[in-house]
């Protein structure tokens, strides 16, 4: 398929099938939850435990990670990172009990931590201006397929091979992926083979690997703060879901885990929608109009809002059809968020893209070592599986608010003080 494909056409499907492959490792565990819980003898706080062990060194190697692959390119920083990963899953069908199998999933996190920044890295060369939204939407949008499959896939392969083995399999394919991204792909679009000049002619400068640059980190953290703050709101719901939402299904309404993975794996199919709608609507609003702020917050505006309306139904319903169509409504417009809120930090620092995207995520990364604990310590207090959704609900509402405080047109200035250079402002293509 790779062939038949423009080059920079190529580089971005390789890299939505590096988020479907990635969403697929890290969410496996919610569909094993149940079968794992019973066969290690966990409780529900224990496992949101395991859940939130990912995210440690996720929050962590967001910015580490984003730096590393501005400084040395995505080729080798991705290699690296798959190669990790995929240990990591093959691993953890390997545990032996609690210690053991949150070890895992922290390899897992340290793996995965640098792939979203360095993948904006990539895209911040191999994508042009025009297509930021799109090309982050349609990435995404391959994670919420990942996260769609991965419920009928794993439990098939429970089913057939056991919860062990189906983490060693997944495992495996992570490592075909690595293969095929360090042979196909290049830094600089122009050292690719089958790129053409036309192509060459809609990208911006690439940055050269291994070039010196001086990370401006105070001035660049408080340009992304609010647009940290806003994708916490938004990852708190994220990580609820993807943690939690096949475990819900069966514990509330005594679901099998074949039925209860089914359900879940709908929720997630209309998250492929809103990634892909929100990021082809941002990118159609800035064609239109040219206003940069406009295309990217209304969007984002009415994601949170469309997501906290949705998921307030739940909370007036019992059956199960109705809070099944809720849900997938409340992950739609939450995913609606994702292709703008990811453009934002190329739009503002497309020099530092790796890095100012990894601060940008470690809001959802922090959001992901709170929300599973939450959402299980609240279930084993309460024995109500609803009640962690009023969180999502408020979260929602600030994000919506704290959208206003983003300002995508309004590009990064360097201090003086950073390396030497004076100020100069990088305007937004239009």
């Amino acid at each position: 398929m790779i062939k038949r494909l423009s080059a920079t056409n190529s580089v971005l499907f390789l890299l939505c099938l590096m988020y479907f492959i990635t969403y697929l490792d890290r969410v496996n565990i919610a569909t094993a939850g149940a079968v794992i819980i019973k066969d290690l003898g966990m409780s529900n706080t224990q496992f949101g435990l395991i859940l939130s062990a990912f995210a440690y060194p996720y929050a962590i190697f967001q910015v580490i990670g984003g730096s590393v692959g501005d400084k040395f390119g995505a080729r080798s920083t991705l290699l690296v990172c798959g190669l990790i990963w995929a240990t990591a899953t093959i691993l953890t069908g390997f545990v032996g009990g609690l210690v053991s199998l949150f070890l895992a999933r922290v390899l897992l996190g340290f793996g995965e931590g640098a792939t979203f920044p360095t993948a904006t890295r990539a895209m911040q060369n191999w994508t042009a201006p025009g297509r930021r939204g799109f090309a982050q939407g349609i990435t995404h949008a391959f994670a919420r397929l990942g996260n769609a499959v991965a419920p009928p896939i794993v439990a098939f392969l429970i089913y057939h091979f056991g919860w062990r083995s189906s983490f060693v399999i997944l495992g495996a394919i992570s490592f075909v992926w690595v293969v095929i991204w360090y042979l196909y792909f290049r830094d600089d679009p122009s050292d690719h083979k089958a790129i053409t000049q036309a192509e060459l002619d809609q990208l911006p400068p690439p940055r050269k690997v291994g070039a010196k640059q001086s990370v401006p980190w105070g001035a660049l953290t408080k340009r992304i703060l609010p647009v940290t703050i806003t994708y916490f709101c938004y990852g708190w719901t994220l990580w609820l879901f993807l943690g939690w939402l096949p475990s819900f299904f069966k514990q509330s309404y005594g679901l099998d885990l074949k039925n209860s993975a089914l359900f879940a794996s709908g929720v997630f199919f209309a998250g492929v929608v809103g990634d892909t709608l929100g990021g082809v609507l941002s990118d159609r609003i800035f064609e239109k109009t040219g206003n940069l702020k406009l295309a990217r917050l209304s969007i984002i505006v009415v994601g949170f809002l469309g997501a906290a309306a949705s998921l307030t139904g739940v909370f007036f319903t019992r059956d199960l059809t109705y809070v099944a169509l809720l849900l997938s409504s409340g992950f739609f417009f939450a995913e609606l968020v994702i292709g703008p809120i990811w453009s934002v930090p190329m739009d503002i620092a497309p020099k530092f893209a790796g890095t100012a995207s990894g601060l940008m995520n470690t809001g959802s990364a922090i959001a992901a070592i709170v929300s599973p604990i939450v959402f299980g310590l609240i279930v084993d207090m309460t024995g109500d599986w609803t009640l962690p959704f009023a969180g999502s609900i408020g979260l929602c509402l600030l994000g919506a608010a704290t959208a206003f405080t983003m300002h995508p047109e309004r590009p990064f200035v360097e201090p003086a003080e950073a390396g030497g250079i004076p100020p100069v402002a990088v305007a937004p293509v239009r």
